[in-house]
Protein backbone atom coordinates (compact mmCIF):
# COMPACT_ATOMS: atom_id res chain seq x y z
CA UNK A 1 0.00 0.00 0.00
CA UNK A 2 2.53 2.23 0.87
CA UNK A 3 4.57 1.81 -2.27
CA UNK A 4 1.32 2.23 -4.55
CA UNK A 5 0.81 5.92 -2.40
CA UNK A 6 4.61 6.67 -3.19
CA UNK A 7 3.75 5.32 -7.01
CA UNK A 8 0.80 7.79 -6.92
CA UNK A 9 2.98 10.67 -5.65
CA UNK A 10 5.53 10.48 -8.16
CA UNK A 11 2.56 10.26 -10.88
CA UNK A 12 0.93 13.51 -10.01
CA UNK A 13 4.58 15.61 -8.97
CA UNK A 14 4.24 16.99 -12.50
CA UNK A 15 1.06 18.59 -11.87
CA UNK A 16 1.22 19.27 -8.45
CA UNK A 17 4.67 21.00 -9.40
CA UNK A 18 2.95 22.74 -12.41
CA UNK A 19 0.16 23.89 -10.33
CA UNK A 20 2.28 25.99 -7.96
CA UNK A 21 1.47 29.70 -7.47
CA UNK A 22 3.88 32.16 -9.05
CA UNK A 23 4.18 36.25 -7.86
CA UNK A 24 2.16 38.18 -9.74
CA UNK A 25 4.82 41.44 -10.41
CA UNK A 26 2.92 44.54 -10.89
CA UNK A 27 6.34 46.90 -11.02
CA UNK A 28 9.31 47.82 -9.19
CA UNK A 29 9.70 49.23 -5.78
CA UNK A 30 12.67 51.11 -5.20
CA UNK A 31 14.12 53.27 -2.21
CA UNK A 32 15.30 57.27 -2.69
CA UNK A 33 16.93 58.56 -0.17
CA UNK A 34 16.26 62.63 -0.23
CA UNK A 35 19.10 64.43 1.46
CA UNK A 36 16.51 67.88 0.70
CA UNK A 37 14.07 65.61 2.78
CA UNK A 38 16.11 63.65 5.10
CA UNK A 39 14.33 60.33 4.59
CA UNK A 40 13.88 57.75 2.25
CA UNK A 41 11.27 57.74 -0.40
CA UNK A 42 9.23 54.95 -1.28
CA UNK A 43 8.78 54.97 -4.94
CA UNK A 44 6.57 52.06 -6.97
CA UNK A 45 7.29 52.06 -10.72
CA UNK A 46 4.75 50.89 -13.06
CA UNK A 47 6.65 50.22 -16.68
CA UNK A 48 4.99 49.47 -19.74
CA UNK A 49 4.72 46.35 -21.91
CA UNK A 50 7.55 45.78 -24.19
CA UNK A 51 9.88 48.51 -21.67
CA UNK A 52 13.38 47.19 -22.64
CA UNK A 53 16.45 49.15 -20.69
CA UNK A 54 18.30 48.08 -23.98
CA UNK A 55 16.38 49.71 -27.13
CA UNK A 56 16.01 53.30 -28.16
CA UNK A 57 12.08 53.99 -27.04
CA UNK A 58 12.06 56.45 -24.94
CA UNK A 59 8.97 56.93 -22.59
CA UNK A 60 6.70 59.84 -20.49
CA UNK A 61 6.59 59.72 -16.82
CA UNK A 62 3.30 60.06 -14.76
CA UNK A 63 4.15 60.80 -11.42
CA UNK A 64 1.38 59.81 -8.74
CA UNK A 65 0.96 61.65 -5.73
CA UNK A 66 -0.47 59.35 -2.84
CA UNK A 67 1.53 56.75 -4.54
CA UNK A 68 1.35 53.83 -2.15
CA UNK A 69 0.26 50.29 -3.36
CA UNK A 70 -2.66 50.62 -0.54
CA UNK A 71 -3.38 54.25 -2.15
CA UNK A 72 -4.03 55.04 -5.39
CA UNK A 73 -0.82 53.41 -7.23
CA UNK A 74 -2.24 49.93 -8.27
CA UNK A 75 -5.59 51.58 -10.01
CA UNK A 76 -3.92 54.38 -11.51
CA UNK A 77 -1.10 52.02 -13.22
CA UNK A 78 -4.04 50.23 -14.32
CA UNK A 79 -6.08 52.67 -15.70
CA UNK A 80 -2.56 53.94 -17.91
CA UNK A 81 -2.16 50.38 -19.06
CA UNK A 82 -5.47 50.26 -19.93
CA UNK A 83 -5.76 53.44 -21.75
CA UNK A 84 -2.43 53.00 -23.55
CA UNK A 85 -3.40 49.28 -25.46
CA UNK A 86 -2.99 49.92 -29.32
CA UNK A 87 -6.61 49.54 -29.53
CA UNK A 88 -7.51 52.15 -27.08
CA UNK A 89 -4.39 54.76 -27.38
CA UNK A 90 -5.76 57.53 -25.23
CA UNK A 91 -2.22 57.94 -23.78
CA UNK A 92 1.19 57.03 -24.56
CA UNK A 93 2.65 53.77 -22.97
CA UNK A 94 4.25 55.26 -19.96
CA UNK A 95 5.99 54.77 -16.81
CA UNK A 96 4.45 55.44 -13.95
CA UNK A 97 5.97 56.61 -10.44
CA UNK A 98 3.80 56.21 -7.66
CA UNK A 99 5.47 58.51 -4.74
CA UNK A 100 4.93 56.52 -1.37
CA UNK A 101 3.49 58.72 1.43
CA UNK A 102 5.20 59.67 4.38
CA UNK A 103 3.39 62.89 5.90
CA UNK A 104 1.34 63.95 3.12
CA UNK A 105 0.30 67.12 5.06
CA UNK A 106 3.75 68.36 5.58
CA UNK A 107 4.45 67.00 2.28
CA UNK A 108 1.64 68.35 -0.04
CA UNK A 109 0.34 72.35 2.34
CA UNK A 110 2.75 75.90 2.54
CA UNK A 111 2.47 77.25 5.88
CA UNK A 112 -0.86 78.44 6.48
CA UNK A 113 -1.59 81.81 8.39
CA UNK A 114 -5.19 80.51 9.79
CA UNK A 115 -4.54 79.38 13.39
CA UNK A 116 -7.06 76.06 12.86
CA UNK A 117 -5.00 75.11 9.98
CA UNK A 118 -1.91 75.08 12.25
CA UNK A 119 -3.24 73.20 14.99
CA UNK A 120 -5.09 70.53 13.23
CA UNK A 121 -2.46 69.86 11.24
CA UNK A 122 0.83 70.68 13.48
CA UNK A 123 3.23 69.16 10.78
CA UNK A 124 1.96 71.20 7.74
CA UNK A 125 3.42 73.70 5.79
CA UNK A 126 6.42 72.43 3.85
CA UNK A 127 5.81 71.81 0.40
CA UNK A 128 8.76 73.75 -0.86
CA UNK A 129 10.31 70.98 0.52
CA UNK A 130 8.65 68.39 -1.36
CA UNK A 131 8.95 70.33 -4.38
CA UNK A 132 12.66 70.98 -4.21
CA UNK A 133 12.80 66.78 -3.70
CA UNK A 134 10.85 66.53 -6.64
CA UNK A 135 13.13 68.71 -8.61
CA UNK A 136 16.23 68.24 -7.48
CA UNK A 137 16.10 64.62 -6.59
CA UNK A 138 13.13 62.79 -7.77
CA UNK A 139 12.95 64.00 -11.41
CA UNK A 140 16.74 63.52 -11.95
CA UNK A 141 17.03 60.22 -10.54
CA UNK A 142 13.82 58.71 -12.89
CA UNK A 143 15.73 60.05 -15.55
CA UNK A 144 18.77 58.26 -15.34
CA UNK A 145 17.46 54.78 -14.44
CA UNK A 146 14.71 54.49 -16.79
CA UNK A 147 14.39 55.12 -20.49
CA UNK A 148 12.00 58.54 -20.04
CA UNK A 149 11.64 61.69 -22.84
CA UNK A 150 10.33 65.05 -22.09
CA UNK A 151 6.60 64.19 -20.77
CA UNK A 152 5.85 64.66 -18.05
CA UNK A 153 2.55 64.39 -16.10
CA UNK A 154 1.04 64.71 -12.94
CA UNK A 155 -1.69 63.70 -10.65
CA UNK A 156 -3.11 65.33 -7.25
CA UNK A 157 -6.22 64.92 -5.44
CA UNK A 158 -7.61 66.37 -2.54
CA UNK A 159 -3.85 67.64 -0.72
CA UNK A 160 -2.27 66.11 -3.96
CA UNK A 161 -4.59 68.42 -5.88
CA UNK A 162 -3.21 71.62 -3.54
CA UNK A 163 -0.09 70.51 -4.10
CA UNK A 164 -0.27 70.20 -8.00
CA UNK A 165 -1.93 73.47 -7.66
CA UNK A 166 0.86 75.22 -6.08
CA UNK A 167 3.40 73.65 -9.18
CA UNK A 168 1.67 74.95 -11.83
CA UNK A 169 1.65 78.45 -10.28
CA UNK A 170 5.05 78.37 -8.74
CA UNK A 171 7.07 76.04 -10.34
CA UNK A 172 5.20 75.09 -13.55
CA UNK A 173 7.89 74.41 -15.82
CA UNK A 174 8.44 70.62 -13.91
CA UNK A 175 5.54 69.09 -15.53
CA UNK A 176 3.72 69.73 -18.75
CA UNK A 177 0.27 68.17 -17.75
CA UNK A 178 -1.83 68.23 -14.48
CA UNK A 179 -4.36 66.21 -13.55
CA UNK A 180 -6.22 68.42 -10.27
CA UNK A 181 -8.69 66.48 -8.42
CA UNK A 182 -10.76 67.48 -5.61
CA UNK A 183 -8.26 69.98 -4.94
CA UNK A 184 -7.95 71.26 -1.26
CA UNK A 185 -8.03 75.07 -2.32
CA UNK A 186 -9.54 76.21 1.52
CA UNK A 187 -6.14 75.85 3.06
CA UNK A 188 -4.79 79.27 4.43
CA UNK A 189 -8.48 80.69 3.32
CA UNK A 190 -8.03 79.84 -0.11
CA UNK A 191 -4.99 82.25 -0.36
CA UNK A 192 -3.38 80.19 -3.52
CA UNK A 193 -6.78 81.18 -5.33
CA UNK A 194 -5.38 85.03 -5.34
CA UNK A 195 -1.54 83.94 -6.28
CA UNK A 196 -0.19 85.06 -9.65
CA UNK A 197 -0.16 82.53 -12.62
CA UNK A 198 3.12 82.76 -14.69
CA UNK A 199 2.30 84.75 -17.99
CA UNK A 200 3.76 82.30 -20.25
CA UNK A 201 4.94 79.11 -20.34
CA UNK A 202 8.62 78.25 -22.46
CA UNK A 203 5.86 74.79 -23.92
CA UNK A 204 1.93 74.04 -24.08
CA UNK A 205 0.70 72.45 -20.81
CA UNK A 206 -2.32 71.12 -20.43
CA UNK A 207 -4.62 71.55 -17.01
CA UNK A 208 -7.48 69.20 -16.34
CA UNK A 209 -9.37 70.45 -13.07
CA UNK A 210 -12.32 67.92 -11.71
CA UNK A 211 -14.68 68.06 -9.06
CA UNK A 212 -17.32 66.06 -7.67
CA UNK A 213 -20.61 66.79 -4.84
CA UNK A 214 -18.50 67.67 -2.24
CA UNK A 215 -20.09 70.64 -0.33
CA UNK A 216 -18.47 72.59 2.97
CA UNK A 217 -14.35 71.60 3.53
CA UNK A 218 -13.23 71.01 6.72
CA UNK A 219 -11.65 74.92 7.13
CA UNK A 220 -12.87 77.24 9.65
CA UNK A 221 -14.37 79.73 7.13
CA UNK A 222 -16.44 77.28 4.96
CA UNK A 223 -15.37 76.70 1.64
CA UNK A 224 -17.24 74.79 -1.05
CA UNK A 225 -15.01 72.54 -2.88
CA UNK A 226 -17.06 72.97 -6.34
CA UNK A 227 -16.66 76.41 -5.88
CA UNK A 228 -13.19 77.06 -5.21
CA UNK A 229 -12.54 74.32 -8.14
CA UNK A 230 -14.55 76.40 -10.60
CA UNK A 231 -12.51 79.79 -9.57
CA UNK A 232 -9.34 77.99 -9.96
CA UNK A 233 -10.49 77.14 -13.52
CA UNK A 234 -11.84 80.73 -13.87
CA UNK A 235 -8.79 81.99 -12.98
CA UNK A 236 -6.55 79.62 -16.20
CA UNK A 237 -9.37 80.52 -18.27
CA UNK A 238 -9.53 84.69 -18.09
CA UNK A 239 -5.47 84.35 -17.98
CA UNK A 240 -5.71 83.37 -21.57
CA UNK A 241 -1.94 82.13 -21.78
CA UNK A 242 -1.54 80.92 -25.31
CA UNK A 243 0.39 77.73 -24.14
CA UNK A 244 -1.98 76.43 -21.38
CA UNK A 245 -4.97 74.30 -22.47
CA UNK A 246 -7.50 73.50 -19.53
CA UNK A 247 -10.26 71.08 -19.39
CA UNK A 248 -12.90 71.35 -16.42
CA UNK A 249 -14.85 68.35 -15.07
CA UNK A 250 -17.99 68.48 -12.53
CA UNK A 251 -18.68 64.96 -11.59
CA UNK A 252 -22.04 64.99 -9.76
CA UNK A 253 -22.43 61.32 -8.61
CA UNK A 254 -18.64 61.13 -7.20
CA UNK A 255 -17.30 61.97 -3.62
CA UNK A 256 -14.35 63.30 -2.45
CA UNK A 257 -13.64 59.78 -1.63
CA UNK A 258 -14.54 58.60 -5.16
CA UNK A 259 -13.66 60.51 -7.55
CA UNK A 260 -9.94 60.14 -8.28
CA UNK A 261 -10.52 57.20 -10.19
CA UNK A 262 -13.56 58.05 -12.69
CA UNK A 263 -11.46 61.58 -13.09
CA UNK A 264 -8.23 60.06 -14.02
CA UNK A 265 -10.37 58.10 -16.61
CA UNK A 266 -12.22 61.13 -18.06
CA UNK A 267 -8.70 63.08 -18.20
CA UNK A 268 -7.35 60.58 -20.70
CA UNK A 269 -10.35 60.49 -22.17
CA UNK A 270 -10.70 64.63 -22.42
CA UNK A 271 -6.79 64.89 -23.06
CA UNK A 272 -6.72 62.26 -25.90
CA UNK A 273 -9.50 64.34 -28.32
CA UNK A 274 -12.15 63.00 -30.13
CA UNK A 275 -12.50 59.48 -30.65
Amino acid sequence: MKNAFAFLLLLLAPLLSAAQSKPFVLGEIHELHSKILGEDRTLNIYLPEGYNPKDTVRYPVIYLLDGSANEDFIHIAGLVQYNSFEWIARVPKSIVVGIATVDRRRDFTFPSAVAADKKRFPTAGHSDRFISFIEQELQPFIARKFKTNSGKTLIGQSFGGLLATEILFRKSTLFDTYLIVSPSLWWNDGSLLDAPLPKAFPRPVRVYIAVGKEGLTPSEKPHVMEVDANLLAEKIRNAKIPEMKLFFDYLPEENHATILHQAVLNAFRQLAGPE
